[in-house]
């Protein structure tokens, strides 16, 4: 079996599969400091739950932004699995993807991962919206090839930052408002951030398309992809699983599996 792990700045997620059959799929806080043995002591209950052991891993793929976590998850890997983690970004794996910006090596592993999951279900050109801790925007070619983005801040911290810089104003959770024009501050704040990131999504959408010269898929994943997705025309598709399978189509490729 396979252990595919996506580790971000927000979330970590961990699955297990069985061919292409997911067994069981498990997410935990993003924390640098956790070590291997932290991490093998959660996931012995959970996997266990699902009928499954650590011995049932053979296998293991790793997409991390989170420097100072790769040790540890590698250590999981090795010490628990039994096995040496595919790393995305590693000099030895292939994305079979072309890479055609101007530095490569800053692209983010779960940037690549989704370009590789995308080119795998849809036809391109692609725009692959992604809600995590930063709200980004890649763009991938009829090709296949991985051409660029754009990046923005993530929804939840720009509700930290407003609620940070501006004294009379709380700490809110992101919600779909009923109404633009807020009649109180928590349903105005609301408005802002939720519609705000509404009319980004369809600015930039159009701006992306009228620069590449192509009408694009917009497929949206990520944490929050679901509470926005119904929320415009400018979104195509809602895929949950884009970064898993683009872990399952590199090992694959890799392994030869």
């Amino acid at each position: 079996m396979l252990a595919a792990i996506d580790s971000g700045n927000t979330n970590v997620v961990f699955a297990v599969y069985e061919g292409e059959k997911l067994r069981g799929e498990w997410r935990s806080s993003s924390d640098a400091n956790r070590t291997a043995d932290d991490y093998a002591v959660w996931l012995t209950h959970l996997m266990g739950l699902e009928g499954l052991e650590f011995s049932d891993i053979d296998e293991a793929i790793l997409a991390n932004v989170v420097p100072a976590a790769s040790y540890s998850l590698r250590m999981l890997c090795k010490r628990y699995f039994g096995c040496e983690a595919l790393v995305i970004g590693a000099p030895d794996v292939e994305l079979g993807v072309d890479i055609r910006i101007d530095h490569p090596e800053e692209v983010g592993a779960d940037r690549l991962v989704n370009a590789v999951g995308a080119s795998q279900a849809y036809n391109g050109p692609l725009i692959i919206l992604d809600f995590g801790t930063a709200t980004t925007f890649d763009i991938v070619a009829e090709d296949g090839a991985y051409c660029g983005g754009v990046i923005a801040p993530g929804i939840n911290l720009s509700l930290e930052a407003l609620h940070a810089a501006a004294a009379k104003l709380p700490r809110i959770d992101v919600a779909r408002p009923a109404s633009v024009i807020g009649k109180s501050t928590v349903p105005a704040m609301q408005s802002g951030i939720y519609w705000g990131y509404v009319a980004l999504i369809e600015g930039l959408v159009v701006r992306i398309q009228k620069e590449f010269g192509a009408k694009m898929t917009v497929i949206a994943t990520g944490g929050l992809a679901p509470l926005f997705a119904d929320a415009t025309p400018a979104i195509d598709h809602l895929d949950r699983e884009l970064t898993m399978r683009g872990l399952l189509s590199i090992n694959r490729a890799n392994r030869g599996s």
